[in-house]
């Protein structure tokens, strides 16, 4: 069985993302979450969504972008 590659369980429901040429393992999107997604520069939750990006800045959204002192993002949301 492969192993986790966040929490190290043996697992026989195991799936596989491959992210930059790299294999990776999971037993759950619970850990795969948390080893794969970027965070937010301001307060560091995971982005699982679609977040805001600006010249390689990277935020959950635009309160925390803005907190951050973008000026110019917005939510994706209407």
């Amino acid at each position: 069985m492969p192993t986790c590659a966040s929490c190290g369980n043996d697992y026989d429901k195991a799936f596989q993302i491959v992210k930059e040429g790299r294999d990776f393992w999971f037993d759950s999107f619970e850990c795969a979450i948390q080893r794969l997604a970027p965070r937010c520069e301001h307060c560091g939750c995971a982005v699982i969504g679609h977040g805001v990006e600006n010249a390689g800045h990277i935020y959950c959204c635009a309160h925390c972008a803005s907190a951050q002192g973008e000026t110019t993002l917005k939510d994706r949301s209407s």
